[in-house]
């Protein structure tokens, strides 16, 4: 796996978890900041084919 591939997706972990807990503190702002990133990012993956799997958030 190089460098940006690896990196993307630890990015998108990263949004993951922190999208799970605003959801969970109730944080809408973080939500929308969280998700907003999220989109971008898996965008960003799937410009570059890089495969993402199934994630829950």
């Amino acid at each position: 796996m190089d460098a940006f591939t690896t990196g993307i997706l630890q990015r998108i972990e990263n949004t993951e978890s922190g999208l799970i807990r605003a959801r969970e503190d109730g944080d809408l702002f973080t939500m929308d900041v969280e998700q907003a990133e999220l989109d971008d990012l898996r965008r960003l993956a799937a410009e570059h084919g890089v495969e993402i799997g199934s994630h829950a958030a």
